[in-house]
């Protein structure tokens, strides 16, 4: 499999002989106003431009949106992604959505889904911790299997909790995907993941690889690059775990 960070939470996998975008942020840098009630309020969205064209990136043959969060798709992806396009969202909300949007192809992933002989488990996320839950919303992940390919957990938008060890430890992954930017608003707690929950991750599969997107890209992360890889090599686990920078590639 190939494994692309583009920008954000924005991935191109290859993975069975066919080609996924994840969570398409596509507009050109400072396009949109910064989230609310967080740091950097001088800065708009997003913070950096794409590392490649939008030509490149929409030659898919599916897409996942985790959730319907602007910076998981965003307008620019909305009207710039062919309209037949296979869509993979989490519920039958998030579908009615994405088909106001003019898309006519959109699934519900399940726990089952098969798309071109490859299974798509959906799996649960917890868009942070305590209150700010009821303004977060709902979220998933995905698992990719296929016969010649190692398991793939896409986590999503999620903090470490009981949820994501379920999933770890039902379906072995051998590649971990987690977003780990550790955003928050000044209040409120972390909506994604920071260090210590990517530690946790590790220490429930420390065989596993494990890339960290979601970085510095809205203006609301707390967690930057450099501080995790200083994180990742004191704990010495540097082999494991990985900080791409955009447009960055794993072949796997």
């Amino acid at each position: 499999m190939k494994i692309q960070q583009i920008r954000n939470a924005t991935l191109v996998i290859e993975y069975a002989g066919k080609k996924f975008l994840i969570d398409p942020l596509l507009a050109n840098e400072g396009v949109y106003p910064p989230y609310p009630n967080s740091l950097r309020q001088d800065q708009n969205n997003p913070l950096v431009e794409l590392p490649t064209s939008i030509d490149k990136l929409i030659h898919v043959d599916a897409v996942i949106v985790t959730h319907l969060h602007l910076d998981h798709f965003d307008g620019v992806a909305k009207e710039v992604l062919p309209k037949d396009l296979k869509m993979f969202v989490q519920n039958e909300e998030d579908a009615n959505e994405v088909k106001k949007s003019g898309f006519f192809n959109v699934e519900v992933l399940q726990e089952n889904t098969v798309f071109e002989g490859i299974q798509l488990i959906k799996t649960k996320g917890q868009h942070g911790r305590g209150e700010i839950l009821k303004l977060t919303g709902q979220v998933c992940g995905v698992v990719f299997n296929h016969p010649n390919e190692k398991k793939l957990y896409i986590a999503g938008d999620t903090v470490w909790y009981d949820g994501v060890q379920e999933v770890l430890l039902k379906n072995h992954p051998e590649i971990i995907v987690v977003n780990g930017g550790d955003n928050q608003f000044l209040e409120g707690g972390s909506l994604i993941m920071g260090k210590d929950d990517i530690y946790e991750v590790y220490k429930t599969a420390p065989n596993a690889k494990i890339i960290v997107s979601h970085m510095e890209a809205v203006n609301h992360w707390t967690l930057s690059r450099t501080d995790l890889k200083s994180f990742i090599n004191e704990k010495g686990i540097a082999a494991q775990v990985f900080v791409p920078e955009d447009g960055e590639e794993y072949t796997i």
